[in-house]
């Protein structure tokens, strides 16, 4: 991969830009007008990736990864210590697949174009410290993950939707 591709493949998700609808004011009355047209094609923020399925996963999470290899681990990750595990294969864990994205999002709004000069000091105040405290902790998805992956084993339930119809019996 060269470095041109790598770094447009590590591009920063489009920051969300919200302004709130502009008001008029009509007698007593505060009228709202009409919001403004969407973002062009291309500008749109990206989805959070637990929403996506198929082409739009694997390549939103290709993206991720790039991130994650390129960019926050030379930086931010630490020793792995039995207090504070890491799986090489973290993307085989949605808990972790998920907290990364939602670093990653607020990354792009935080500290991308057009962003404040106080945004990374808040990224790394709001978002950093708690995500990878939650993902490195002893009991979080990396726990069973010490020199090799292994599963997480999700907790069990007795039934998936416990006030829906019942589940029709097996057949025989």
């Amino acid at each position: 991969m060269t470095t041109d591709t790598m770094s447009s493949e590590l591009e920063t998700p489009a920051p969300q830009e919200q302004q709130p609808a502009p008001q008029e004011q009509q007698g007593d009355a505060v009228k709202e007008s009409p919001p403004a047209s969407p973002p062009p094609p291309g500008l749109a923020p990206p989805s959070f990736i637990l929403y996506l399925e198929g082409a739009e996963y694997a390549a939103a999470l290709r993206k991720l990864t790039l991130w994650v290899h390129h960019v926050l681990l030379p930086v931010y990750g630490r020793e792995v210590t039995s207090t504070a595990p890491w799986c090489s294969r973290w993307w085989e864990h949605p808990e972790a697949v998920a907290q990364f994205h939602g670093l990653w999002l607020a990354w792009g709004e935080l500290t991308g174009p057009g962003s404040g000069m106080c945004g990374p000091a808040n990224w790394h105040r709001d978002y950093l410290v708690h995500t990878m405290n939650a993902l490195r902790d002893p009991m979080g998805p990396f726990a069973g993950c010490k020199p090799t992956h292994r599963p997480k084993e999700t907790p069990v339930v007795d039934t998936l939707d416990p006030f829906g119809a019942p589940p029709p019996p097996p057949s025989h």
